[in-house]
């Protein structure tokens, strides 16, 4: 059976194990704590070379990168996968890998840097996150909020049309990510809010919570951190991007 290489604190592993659920392709599901940095072990060294999850195994052919494992999966499970998760028509499949191609310096660098600033910083750096450095982070989340909703979702249910698609899934893990931090990025757009109910609908609400259980638990990753004692490994490469 094909593996998945996973933990659900990250982003772009919510997104291959919510769309793989959701469709119903089988897979064993491999835990690897990043809080442990079981990335770095040994073991998981052999599956990638990368040492970052999601990976994916299928019998002695590994694949990284969350958008490539979501194509593959799309491609080799078509008979289960209907066509408006990745269309075949060119335009609509564009307008998915258009998404797809903006968010990694977008929407996910953004909301990742508010996500660690406010759960990270203080712990690395041993003070709060300056006013001026968390307003600026999060202005630039809404900036990125703001084009999705204006270029990306417009007056459509989903981001191509009426129908849900990779982009959408991709979109709505990245921007819950704050949220578990206690930042409600929704707050004040009703767009959003009513797209992000229409993508928990489709992909199943019970799948959706259980995705995001644990990030929306994630108060307690520092502690995860100083308890497993990995933290040390982390500090120069925090205290570089948080400098």
């Amino acid at each position: 059976m094909m593996e998945l290489y996973l933990d659900l604190h990250s982003q772009p592993c919510r997104s291959v194990f919510l769309f793989a659920k959701a469709v119903g392709i089988p897979f064993e599901f491999k835990f690897i704590d990043l809080s442990a940095g079981q990335q770095y072990s040994e073991e998981f060294g052999k599956i990638s070379m990368m040492r970052k999850v999601p990976a994916m195994k299928d019998g002695s052919f590994v694949l990284t990168e969350s958008t490539a494992i979501l194509v593959y999966l799309v491609q080799k499970y078509a008979s289960l996968v209907a066509d408006h998760w990745f269309p075949a028509d060119l335009q609509q499949q564009a307008r998915v890998n258009e998404y797809l191609s903006w968010q990694h310096t977008n929407l996910r660098a953004q909301g990742s840097k508010v996500f660690l600033l406010r759960t990270m910083f203080p712990l690395i750096m041993g003070f709060e996150v300056p006013k001026e450095k968390m307003d600026a982070a999060v202005e630039d989340l809404n900036q990125c909020l703001n084009l999705l909703e204006e270029k990306f979702l417009q007056n459509k249910p989903f981001i191509i049309g009426d129908k849900i698609s990779l982009a959408d899934v991709v979109a709505v893990v990245e921007i819950m990510q704050p949220v578990g931090t206690g930042l409600d990025v929704f707050e004040g757009r009703p767009k959003l809010i009513a797209w992000r109910e229409r993508v928990k609908e489709e992909l199943g609400v019970k799948l959706f919570d259980e995705a995001h259980e644990v990030i929306m638990k994630v108060s307690s990753l520092p502690q995860t951190l100083q308890q497993s004692g990995v933290l040390e490994m982390f500090k120069p490469k925090f205290q570089k991007m948080f400098s």
